[in-house]
Parts: C-alpha cells; sequence; structure tokens
C-alpha cells in the first residue's frame, strides 16, 4: 500500500500541472469507487451515482487551488471550495496525462477528469485501481473533510513531534510495531516505513509502545522523520502499482535496510534479519541491532529465530532492489544513506 512518502511525493509531482488548471468536465466510470463524503439524514452515505451533482463534486467547472495531504490521504481542493479526497489503497494510481497522449483502454481506470490550463493546453487526470481498496470521496468544503474523515488521523508522521509521539504511544501497550501502524494514533506510516524507522532507531518491534524510554522516543522521531523525508527525495517505494503523477516508479526500495530482507545479513552488523508477525503484520528485524528490550515483551514467533519465508512483497523487492542496486553500484554490504547517523 502506498505509504506517506509515496502520497507526498504523488503531491508534488502532480502539482506543476494541476494547480490553476480549470476541470472541464468528469466522468464515473465505475460508481462505487467515487462516495459522498458527507452522511444523509439517516446516517450513511448516500449511494454514488453518475448524476450532475455528483460530478460536480468531483470538482466539474472549478479550478484546483491547491493540493493537500493528511497521512496517507491526498485532497484536491477547488477555487470554490470544494474538496475530492483520494486514498489510493493497495494499488491507487493517479495520473496527469497530456492531451494528446492515448490512454490505454480497458485498464481500470474509475474516474476522469479534463483540464485546461490558462495557456490553453489540455490534459486529462485519471484515477485507476486494479484492485479497488482505494476510492474517491466528495466533500462541499475543507471543513467537511476534516469532520468527516481527516479528525479520525492522528499528527501527521511527517511533522510529528517529540510531544504527540510520547503522547500516542505511552496510552498504549501494544507492540510499538501495531501501534505506529494505527492511522488513528499516528497518520502516514505503513508496513514499511514502520520497519525502516524501527530499525534506524534500533527499537525491537515487539517492544511495549508504553515501555519506551524518553531517549528511544526520542530517537524513534528523529528515525521516522528522517527515513520520511529520504523516501521523499526517492519517489518513494514501487513494488508492483505505485508510479508518481507521470507514471514514474519510486527510487527508495534500493535503500531498504530490513523490509523485504528477512534471511539476508543486517548492512550494519551482518547478522541474519528474521522475519516474524506482529499484529498480522509481516516484521523483519536485525536480532542483533534491535535487541528485545525487556523480558516477556517477545511474543508469539519473536523469542527464536522463525523459520524464514519469503512473501510476494518480499520477492517484489528484492527484484527491484537488486535491479537498483546495479544501477547505482552498490555493494551488498554497505549500509544505505538514510542509516548512516
Amino acid at each position: 500500500m502506498p505509504e506517506l512518502p509515496e502520497v507526498e511525493h504523488l503531491r508534488r509531482s502532480l502539482e506543476p500541472a494541476l494547480l490553476g488548471a480549470k476541470i472541464l468536465r468528469a466522468a464515473v466510470l465505475r460508481d462505487d469507487m467515487v462516495h459522498p463524503g458527507e452522511p444523509n439524514s439517516r446516517g450513511a452515505e448516500e449511494r454514488p451515482s453518475r448524476s450532475p451533482s455528483m460530478t460536480a463534486g468531483l470538482l466539474r467547472g472549478d479550478s484546483i487551488d491547491r493540493l493537500e495531504r493528511r497521512g496517507k490521504q491526498l485532497a484536491i481542493i477547488g477555487r470554490s471550495g470544494r474538496v475530492v479526497c483520494i486514498h489510493l489503497g493497495m494499488s491507487g494510481q493517479l495520473r496527469h496525462v497530456d492531451g494528446g497522449r492515448r490512454i490505454e483502454p480497458n485498464s481500470h481506470i474509475h474516474v476522469r477528469w479534463w483540464l485546461e490550463r490558462s495557456a490553453g493546453e489540455k490534459g486529462r487526470l485519471i484515477f485507476r485501481d486494479p484492485r479497488r481498496f482505494g476510492g474517491v470521496w466528495t466533500y462541499p468544503d475543507r471543513s467537511a473533510l476534516e469532520a468527516h474523515r481527516w479528525s479520525r488521523l492522528g499528527p501527521d508522521a511527517l511533522s510529528v513531534s517529540r510531544g504527540e509521539l510520547v503522547s500516542a504511544l505511552g496510552g498504549t501497550s501494544r507492540p510499538v510495531k501495531a501501534a505506529l501502524l494505527d492511522q488513528a494514533l499516528i497518520a502516514g506510516l505503513g508496513n514499511i516505513y514502520v520497519d525502516e524507522a524501527l530499525f534506524r532507531s534500533g527499537v525491537h518491534p515487539a517492544t511495549p509502545a508504553d515501555a519506551l524510554d524518553p531517549r528511544q522516543v526520542a530517537e524513534l522521531q528523529r528515525s521516522i522523520r528522517v527515513i520520511l523525508r529520504r523516501a521523499i527525495k526517492a519517489g518513494g517505494t514501487t513494488l508492483r502499482d505505485y508510479t508518481d503523477g507521470s507514471g514514474r516508479a519510486g527510487r527508495f526500495a534500493v535503500d531498504h535496510a530490513v523490509y523485504g530482507r528477512a534471511g539476508r545479513p543486517c548492512l550494519q552488523c551482518g547478522s541474519v534479519l528474521i522475519r516474524s508477525l506482529i499484529g498480522q503484520r509481516t516484521t523483519v528485524n536485525c536480532p542483533s541491532c534491535q535487541p528485545p528490550a525487556l523480558a516477556g515483551t517477545t511474543g508469539q514467533n519473536h523469542g527464536a529465530n522463525p523459520p524464514v519465508t519469503h512473501d510476494p512483497d518480499e520477492q517484489s523487492t528484492n527484484h527491484v532492489r537488486r535491479s537498483a542496486g546495479r544501477r547505482v553500484g552498490r555493494s551488498s554490504g554497505s549500509l544505505p544513506t538514510p542509516y548512516r547517523k
């Protein structure tokens, strides 16, 4: 699933083409992928439709004022104040296509927008999502987006303060890996960047969140921000489907230190990285660089090295890493840039 770095890079890559552009028309190609974001009088969301009111909610006739991101969600805000919120889910893509460029038919496109810039340049914005775990939500204004969707999210991981992280983690005894994945506590982190940040900070992923001492929380907060910023600069991570607004894949997979590398040597100490499950999520950590902090915190599958199996995400990551490694000439034993403290 695209995480904060992918969505933030997507936002930045789309801004040059979208800001100031007028939306001439919009089309919904699959009704169940577009949702009016405000509940009706019965407390339920209205059924989507391809009516004129639906496409008006998709900013038809409006001009794009700005793009905002919160966690893993992207908002397109029109000058009228109307808002379209997009969640990419597992396989979603939001791409700008120049006016003269052909779009492949039957390519899981669910929403299209036709754009025109002030200089008369034409273009299209498409939302596609083969697996359909994402979606598009429409709101009459920014305050409705906040009230009905973004208020459920915790502080954004890119700007979370030490105090906010202390508050979020201090209120739960869940493993810190599971706590960091909870979007209501911290918005934007997913499996990739939680594993990477915990490795950089030297925190075992099964440590109870409320057992972290102030030094560990401070180091974790720094690590989260460093990893996210460098991932954004690299265009994020592409495992299968993610591309930015121009269709380019992310390049950060080559710098993964632990994610997708179970059974391989730690790039920092040489120990074999171990794979386990925490909160039903595949977790990879170094038993030497991230020793269990407290007795009794290892839990199921954490006390001993479990049998190493490579899931599809790991295989895909390793393929990307090998290809990228050949391009940049990085040796297998060198530590990726984000981990050189």
